[in-house]
C-alpha cells in the first residue's frame, strides 16, 4: 500500500513538471493534429465523379418556363438524340484542353482589341478567326421551340454570347451535322427577315462580330465569328420563340444560320445567348422574366439539371453580390473574390491579390482560375490537409492529384469562396475536386499564366448550386450546395 502512494506520488509530480513546462497548453504538434481533426470534411465516393452510363432524370422543373439542362456528352443526351458515337466523345485530356482554350481566349479579349476586317461574302474564306469565345467548349444543352408549328431544337446556352442563331434551310453555303433537322423557315407561318435600313437592322448590325447590307438582298446579314475557325453566317431574322410549357414570344431577333463552321456543339442545332447585351435572349424576354434566369449544374454528366427565366420559385437561402463590367469583356458577367476557405481556415493572405484581381463566372469554362501566388497558397493547404492520401501523376493543368484506389470513400476538405458583399459560396463536393480517371481525383482549381490574368469562376465550381442571374438589379446569387 505504501508503495502504491509513492508510485502515485511519483507519477503527479512528473505530471506536474509537465504541465509546469508546458505552461498547461498543447504542442504544436497536438494543436495541429486537434485542427486537422476539426476539419469540416466532405465525403464523397470516386464512382460519383466519374462517368456513368445511366441517365438520372430530373426531379421535377421548378415552373413552365424551366428548361432541362443536359451536359453534351453524358448519357441524358444520348436518351434524348440517339446513342452517342464513342468516337466524338471527348477524353478528360480533350476536355480540360478545350478548357484552355475558353481560358486563353478570355484573357486574350481582355487584353487586345480587336479588327474585324473587310469581309464582302458569305463564304469562309473571309470569315476572321480568332475572335470572341470559342464555341468547342460548350457543355450544356437546352431544349427550345421555333417557329408556327413549334419545331423543338437543341441549343448550348452561353452566359457569355449575347447573341442568339441556329441553322437554317436551304444552307446556301455549309451547314455542319446536327442532331434534330434543320429548321426549314419556308415552313414555318411566322418567320420573317430583317431588311436593311430600319433601326432594329442597325441595332443588330453593331452587335455581330460583322455584319453587312448587300445590295442584292435588302437583308440584314450578320457574321459572327468565334476563337479559332468556329463561326456562323446568314439572314438576320424574326420568329416565335417557346420557351418551357407554351411560354412563346413574337418577333424573337435571332440568325438564322446559312454558313456555319462549327466542329463541337454535340449536335446543337446553335446558341442560346444569355449575355449582357440588348439583344440577348434575356433582353429580349425582360418584359415577361424581368431579366432574370438562373441554372443548376448537375453533378456529373449522368444527371441533368434545368435552366429557369425569371424570379418566381427562387429560394430565399439564395444570397447575392453585385455584377461588375469588366472593359473589353461587357458580355460578360464581372464579379468580385474576395477570400478562400479551406477546411474552415481562411486563407488570410491570398485576400490582398483576390480583392484586386478582375473576375468573371463562366459556364462553360471548367475549372476555376486563380493568380499563380493564390493558388500557389490554396495548394499548399489543400495538400497538407490530404496527406493521408498518396499523391498521383499530374493531369494536364491538374497538379494536386491523389491515388485513391485503396478507398471506397474519399473525404475532402470543404473549400468556401468570398465574394464582394462578404458573401460566402460553399463548394459541393464535385466542385473542390475532378476525377481524372478510375483510381485518381485532382483538385479542380488552376494557376493562370501571369498574376494580372483576370480570374475565372467555373462551371465545376458552380455544381449543384442555384446560380441566379438578376441583370435588372445587377446582382448575382448563389444558394447552398446541393440546393438544386
Amino acid at each position: 500500500m505504501a508503495s502504491l502512494k509513492k508510485y502515485c506520488f511519483l507519477f503527479a509530480f512528473v505530471l506536474a513538471i509537465s504541465i509546469f513546462f508546458n505552461n498547461g497548453t498543447a504542442t504544436e504538434e497536438e494543436e495541429e493534429t486537434e485542427a486537422i481533426e476539426n476539419i469540416p470534411w466532405l465525403t464523397l465516393s470516386l464512382s460519383s465523379l466519374l462517368p456513368s452510363q445511366t441517365c438520372t432524370p430530373f426531379k421535377g422543373l421548378k415552373k413552365n418556363s424551366s428548361l432541362e439542362l443536359i451536359q453534351r456528352h453524358g448519357p441524358c443526351s444520348e436518351l434524348k438524340h440517339g446513342k452517342a458515337n464513342p468516337k466524338t466523345i471527348p477524353t478528360h485530356f480533350d476536355i480540360l484542353s478545350e478548357d484552355q482554350a475558353r481560358v486563353g481566349s478570355i484573357h486574350f479579349m481582355l487584353f487586345e482589341n480587336f479588327s474585324h476586317g473587310n469581309m464582302k461574302q458569305l463564304d469562309s474564306a473571309n470569315i476572321p478567326v480568332k475572335l470572341g469565345l470559342p464555341l468547342n467548349t460548350a457543355s450544356y444543352i437546352v431544349t427550345v421551340g421555333f417557329g408556327s408549328p413549334k419545331r423543338d431544337l437543341s441549343l448550348v446556352f452561353d452566359v457569355g454570347i449575347e447573341f442568339s442563331w441556329i441553322q437554317c434551310k436551304p444552307c446556301l453555303v455549309k451547314c455542319y451535322n446536327q442532331k434534330e433537322p434543320i429548321f426549314d423557315p419556308s415552313k414555318s407561318s411566322t418567320y420573317s427577315q430583317i431588311k436593311c435600313g430600319i433601326n432594329i437592322c442597325s441595332q443588330i448590325l453593331s452587335t455581330a462580330k460583322y455584319q453587312e447590307c448587300p445590295g442584292s438582298t435588302q437583308t440584314c446579314i450578320y457574321k459572327s465569328a468565334y476563337s479559332g475557325t468556329s463561326f456562323s453566317a446568314g439572314f438576320m431574322s424574326k420568329e416565335t420563340l417557346t420557351i418551357g410549357a407554351g411560354n412563346t414570344f413574337k418577333d424573337f431577333l435571332f440568325g438564322c444560320g446559312q454558313n456555319n463552321q462549327v466542329t463541337k456543339l454535340g449536335g446543337a442545332a446553335g446558341i442560346l445567348g444569355l449575355g449582357r447585351h440588348p439583344i440577348s435572349f434575356v433582353q429580349q424576354t425582360a418584359n415577361s422574366y424581368n431579366k432574370v434566369f438562373s441554372y443548376c449544374l448537375p453533378p456529373s454528366t449522368s444527371s441533368v439539371g434545368h435552366l429557369t427565366f425569371g424570379s418566381a420559385g427562387v429560394s430565399k437561402n439564395v444570397r447575392y453580390t453585385p455584377i461588375t463590367t469588366i472593359p473589353n469583356l461587357p458580355t460578360l458577367h464581372g464579379i468580385s473574390i474576395t477570400g478562400m476557405i479551406v477546411g474552415g481556415i481562411p486563407l488570410s493572405s491570398v485576400t490582398p491579390k483576390l480583392s484586386s484581381s478582375r473576375a468573371v463566372i463562366d459556364v462553360n469554362a471548367l475549372i476555376t482560375r486563380l493568380p499563380p501566388s493564390v493558388y500557389a497558397v490554396l495548394r499548399s493547404q489543400f495538400r497538407r490537409m490530404m496527406s493521408m492520401y498518396p499523391m498521383a501523376s499530374p493531369f494536364v493543368v491538374l497538379d494536386t492529384c491523389y491515388d485513391v484506389s485503396r478507398h471506397q470513400k474519399i473525404a475532402i476538405p470543404k473549400i468556401s469562396l468570398v465574394l464582394g458583399g462578404g458573401v460566402k459560396i460553399d463548394l459541393d463536393a464535385s466542385g473542390v475536386v475532378l476525377g481524372s480517371g478510375p483510381k485518381q481525383l485532382c483538385l479542380a482549381f488552376a494557376a493562370n499564366a501571369r498574376e494580372d490574368d483576370i480570374v475565372i469562376l467555373g462551371s465545376v465550381q458552380q455544381k449543384t448550386i442555384e446560380v441566379v442571374y438578376d441583370l435588372n438589379a445587377g446582382k448575382l446569387g448563389f444558394g447552398p450546395p446541393g440546393s438544386c
